[in-house]
């Protein structure tokens, strides 16, 4: 099997922590332990020893890059809390945009149920889909967008209401039927609060040299917030730090883009050759890999 190659807008779904590991928002850390350790398991090199190289190598990385930085943001009750309020942003505002229709079925199906069957529906939905995440990689990215599309149309039903988590099975209670109700007033004071919580949190991961963890903030941070220069530098600082200086050049010229005296980006321009026009208008194709690396 070769790498996968995944799309840009593959990028987006690293932003639901619960998509990546196959879990519904309404799980409690029960149950966020118990699919962490069977995605592990899946991903771990005892268990692929009659596969390829390529696909022992591409393993790896899905449990590096995302499984465990997805278990991590969401094994604390006060993380996974602040991950749904995010994810409702989200919600809020491709509902004010009008570019919220899903693309799956599965979605498209949940918003037209009434609310006392979307609950049993959706719990049902998302548990089938994760028996197939990870048993075959070419299906997960495909299968990981599904569940992400799953998340947002269930949250947009549950509008104006709270995800309530049943402690015994984890499975969501079905609250009294109430009509959707749309805040979008609410949404720019609480958007810049949770996007720069993100950012502070990022900063503090930098001064441990933790990368992966500065990078799952700042896309979190970046998707509230996506003209903030300095957001961008960090990010790009980060991923330089990990070595993939495509994706490292990418967001140091939207940096730049956004503040062209963003001084963290200033500080790697010149040795990223990011101030001559030549290589500005740089082909970006090859730049969009997760698991690309500078040769």
């Amino acid at each position: 099997m070769t790498q996968l190659l995944f799309s840009p807008e593959w990028l987006n779904l690293l932003t639901d922590p619960y998509a990546v590991l196959g879990i519904s928002v309404a799980a409690d850390e029960r149950r966020v332990l118990k699919r962490y350790r069977s995605v592990a398991k899946l991903l771990h090199p005892d268990s692929l020893i009659q596969v390829d190289p390529a696909t022992m190598a591409l393993a790896s990385q899905l449990l590096a890059r995302l499984v465990n930085p997805a278990y991590q943001r969401l094994k604390q009750e006060k993380e996974r809390a602040e991950t749904v309020a995010m994810l409702r942003i989200r919600v809020r505002r491709m509902s004010r945009e009008e570019t919220g229709q899903p693309q799956s079925a599965v979605a498209r199906r949940l918003l037209n149920l009434p609310l006392h069957k979307a609950d049993i529906y959706y719990e049902q939905s998302v548990t089938e889909l994760a028996e197939q995440q990870y048993q075959q990689f070419e299906q997960f990215e495909s299968i990981t967008a599904q569940l992400s599309e799953l998340h947002l149309a269930y949250l947009r039903l549950k509008m104006g209401e709270p995800v309530i988590r049943e402690k015994r099975t984890g499975i969501v209670a079905a609250p009294q039927a109430k009509p959707i109700q749309f805040a979008p007033g609410h949404d720019g004071q609480v958007s810049v609060n949770y996007a720069q919580r993100h950012y502070y949190r990022a900063q503090e991961y930098a001064k441990k040299a933790t990368w992966l963890r500065v990078v799952a903030e700042l896309r979190d941070a970046i998707v509230l917030e996506p003209d903030r220069a300095e957001y961008h530098s960090l990010l790009a600082q980060a991923y330089l730090m990990q070595n993939l200086t495509g994706m490292a050049k990418v967001h140091f010229r939207q940096a730049l883009k956004f503040n062209p005296r963003d001084p963290l980006a200033i500080q790697y321009a010149e040795r990223l050759h990011l101030l001559e026009p030549e290589k500005v208008a740089a082909k970006a194709g090859g730049l969009f890999s997760l698991f690309g690396k500078k040769r």
